[in-house]
């Protein structure tokens, strides 16, 4: 099995060098939440919107001194160089809102010399055309990734999981996107309530068989979390969860059907210990992506 392409194999290829992400926030809600298709969001978001390291209250040049002091704890900068940095807007929906602040919002951060791109989190359903219009002449400036929640092509389990649009908005979305040259990364959540092994490898294969082909993927393990409506539905009347064995064969698996220039962006994920009630075997991130990189 080949050795896949990690994002920071695609950055390093790109800047010719390692970037780190600050996460940041655009002050942006989401169409599941305000009332405009729904409340609360995704059965399986927080409050936080998946967000949970940003503050949307902080003007932006604050949130990004705050944001590289946090990754200079982690990582030193050595004497005479200089970190660079992806901003990653996660939370909620960042392009659901008023065009012209968003437009404003984006083109100032990435106006900052040690900003070397912009990641955008959003939902496939809020990309009007002026948006992707938008993202475009960002992208022209400096590299530009759209990140879309997916989490699954079934409809059932969308419908389940309240996620407010039919597949064929993302595959909609995917097309414009590309059109407009820009980097479409797709999250997929394993082991969402009521999908079979082959239902996920479903959702895997249909992305792997898009074209023009998928330029990343976040791989996601379901997180129960503390005030979400799915901690309800588990805790009322709990369904199956993923072991972390069948997780890393689950991984092998879809990772076996991606094209081999697909990045991977995240191979699991570590929800907030604080809101985590399952699979607490997911809180030893370490030990998982160790477990996981010596099955690959």
């Amino acid at each position: 099995m080949h050795k896949y392409i990690s994002f920071s194999d695609e950055c390093k290829a790109m800047f010719g060098h390692k970037v780190y992400k600050l996460s940041l926030s655009s002050g942006c809600t989401c169409p599941n939440r305000d009332g405009t298709l729904g409340w609360g969001g995704c059965t399986f978001c927080s409050e936080g919107g998946s967000g949970e390291f940003a503050s949307a209250f902080l003007p932006i040049e604050e949130q990004l001194a705050a944001a590289r002091q946090r990754i200079s704890q982690k990582f030193p900068v050595k004497d005479g160089e200089e970190n660079q940095y992806i901003a990653y807007f996660q939370a909620f929906t960042n392009t659901y809102g008023d065009i012209h602040r968003l437009r404003e919002l984006y083109q100032k951060t990435i106006s900052f010399p040690d900003i070397a791109g912009l990641s955008v989190g959003t939902r496939p359903d809020c990309l009007k055309p002026e948006t992707v219009s938008m993202l475009r002449n960002l992208n022209t400036q400096k590299p530009v990734w759209i990140e879309l929640g997916l989490q699954t092509i079934h409809e059932e389990t969308a419908r389940r999981i309240h996620r407010g649009y039919p597949l064929i908005t993302f595959s909609d979305a995917y097309q414009r996107l590309k059109q407009a040259g820009i980097r479409v990364v797709v999250h997929v959540i394993l082991g969402l309530p009521g999908e079979s092994r082959e239902d996920m490898l479903q959702t895997v294969r249909y992305l792997s068989e898009l074209n023009p082909t998928l330029d990343g993927i976040k791989l996601q393990l379901l997180h129960i979390l503390k005030g979400t409506a799915m901690a309800e539905e588990y805790l009322s009347d709990p369904f199956p969860l993923l072991t972390m064995e069948e997780y890393i064969a689950l991984i092998k698996e879809c990772l076996a059907l991606l094209p081999e220039k697909t990045v991977i962006h995240r191979l699991t994920g570590d929800g907030p210990k604080k809101l985590l009630i399952a699979p607490l075997w997911s809180a030893d991130k370490k030990r998982v992506l160790n477990a996981l990189l010596k099955e690959i």
